[in-house]
């Protein structure tokens, strides 16, 4: 290998070198034999190529990385090719690499800290807030005199699911709750329910949504048939110290007591959005004015391709094509991300210093915590999401969001303003 490295400015710089094919061959025969003695699965001659490929980058880049003198814990983030060229005797590169900055941000980041009121919870707001808790936690029970079905009613019914005349996996189900008006169910179902008498079987027709989770179901006309059983509604529980010592599960609990729980969830939810539209913005724009220092451009640039990529999923199949026929308009359209690029680097180094500082950390458990926690509220599977994030190399980024939001709230000390009622 024949490498040089030029140190670009204080953090960044670039591997230039070339490597033989000679080198590159041997790599290859190597990998084969290797896939013949140890491989469990057969490696096909491209795997075998790409493998090779990849160790003999690697090597160019501990190389360079040596040559540098560079200490390896010291460097940030993934290599980035900026140039390859392969001719009949070589294979030419060129590497970004960059350091971590070390930022030293002393107390300066204290000035970010905006000045706000801290709400309060009013009498009306608590009244409120648990009133809506008394009726979302009201038991169902059944109705003392018959009637239809009626939206927000729970029905109890036996249900069979047809397409095309058959009976499809899945889609019976005896005396089961089905709340009308959750949307648990194909849309139109719920709506088609109501009215029902005690007794009465429907036959309803309804389409499966085209993105259902079941492909063999997804985008088809079925038909349903149902029987109703019975109705149940929610009644509330009178407001009352049983009432609170119930559910609050504390035998010396009162009345007063769950309102004081629920005036630090009206604070709670107040300070949340107060939070997101008006402190967090202020804090972030606050924070990258307040530092000046010098960005590695392989993150930079690999930011810049994530939000290309991201924005490319709303491209049509035109805009799409035009993009790859154009490399101009490509080009252009990656620059026009690189001052947010820029912004979002420097933002996510300055936290994670003053994080540092701060003793904030966020292990692997809050972190599942938190998605688990998105996950419910947005409906969705928890293991599903994690695999998700997992599989598309989000779990870091998700892992600074919520080391931002936690450094956030201890330094306008949410933790003190939710305990005041």
């Amino acid at each position: 290998m024949q490498i040089t490295v030029e140190k670009q400015d204080e953090i960044n710089y670039l591997i230039k070198g070339s490597v033989d094919n000679a080198l590159i061959e041997e790599k290859v025969s190597k990998k084969k034999e290797e896939a013949k003695e140890h491989s469990e699965k057969e490696m096909t001659p491209e795997q075998i190529e790409q493998a090779a490929a990849g160790e003999i980058f690697q090597e160019f880049i501990n190389e360079g990385i040596k040559q540098a003198q560079i200490p390896i814990d010291d460097v940030l983030g993934q290599p980035a090719l900026r140039k390859y060229e392969k001719s009949d005797s070589s294979v030419y590169f060129e590497v970004e690499v960059a350091v971590d900055p070390k930022l030293d941000v002393k107390d300066l980041y204290k000035q970010a800290i905006p000045a706000f009121e801290a709400p309060q919870a009013d009498e009306q707001s608590i009244d409120r807030k648990l009133e809506e808790f008394r009726l979302k936690n009201a038991p169902f029970v059944a109705l003392e005199k018959q009637r239809a079905v009626e939206r927000d009613d729970v029905a109890i019914i036996d249900f069979e699911g047809f397409i095309d005349g058959k009976p499809f996996e899945g889609g019976k189900a005896e005396k089961f709750s089905l709340k009308i008006g959750s949307n648990t169910f194909i849309p139109g179902f719920e709506e088609q329910l109501i009215g029902m008498e005690y007794g009465e079987t429907r036959h309803i027709m309804v389409t499966f949504p085209k993105e259902y989770q079941a492909e063999d179901l997804a985008g088809k006309e079925s038909e349903f048939k149902v029987t109703l059983h019975e109705i149940k509604v929610q009644k509330p529980e009178p407001l009352s110290d049983a009432y609170a010592r119930s559910v609050l599960r504390d035998e010396s609990a009162t009345l007063q007591t769950l309102r004081e729980k629920i005036a630090q969830q009206v604070v709670s939810e107040m300070l949340s959005s107060i939070y997101v539209k008006e402190l967090k913005p202020k804090m972030e724009e606050a924070l990258v004015s307040l530092y000046d220092f010098t960005l590695p451009n392989n993150i930079v640039e690999q930011e810049i391709d994530a939000m290309v990529k991201e924005k490319a999923h709303t491209f049509s199949k035109e805009e799409h094509e035009s993009f790859v026929q154009d490399k101009e308009k490509f080009l252009a359209l990656r620059e026009s991300y690189r001052e947010e690029a820029q912004k979002r680097i420097k933002l996510a180094l300055i936290i994670e210093a003053v994080a540092k500082k701060e003793n904030v950390t966020v292990d692997d458990q809050e972190l599942q915590a938190a998605l688990g926690y998105q996950a419910m509220i947005a409906g969705q599977d928890a293991d599903e999401l994690v695999k998700y994030y997992e599989e598309n190399n989000l779990m870091a980024s998700a892992k600074l969001a919520l080391l931002q939001d936690k450094l956030f709230g201890q330094l306008l000390e949410f933790d003190r303003l939710n305990n005041i009622v």
